[in-house]
């Protein structure tokens, strides 16, 4: 399941998790994060032991957007221990995206 976070929320949920979290800026007029959407959410559950993963409106939360310089949606970036450790742009397929992911966990 993908957890949805705010300025608000940020640092509890994601600089504060256990697990790495995988942190989606997505925004509601972008088709590649709607295309990317389905993707997420399947990795949220088939890997929801080694990862988190939360998505984060830009256009409701643009602290956090602009504490990341995220510039293109979707943006993916990994956190582990409270840190960014991988930064991914655009929409890619499940399997890119596991391998992807690999490299960080």
């Amino acid at each position: 399941m993908i957890t949805a976070v705010t300025d608000a929320s940020f640092a509890a949920e994601v600089l504060d998790s256990d697990l790495p979290v995988l942190v989606d800026f997505t925004a509601s007029w972008c088709p590649p994060c709607r295309m990317i959407e389905p993707v997420l959410a399947a990795v949220a559950v088939e890997e929801a032991h080694r990862i988190k993963v939360v998505s984060l409106d830009v256009d409701s939360n643009p602290e956090t957007q602009a504490a990341y310089a995220v510039l293109s949606m979707p943006t993916l970036i990994v956190f582990r221990g409270g840190e960014p450790v991988k930064s991914m742009v655009g929409a890619r397929a499940k399997a890119k995206l596991l391998r992807e992911l690999a490299e960080v966990l």
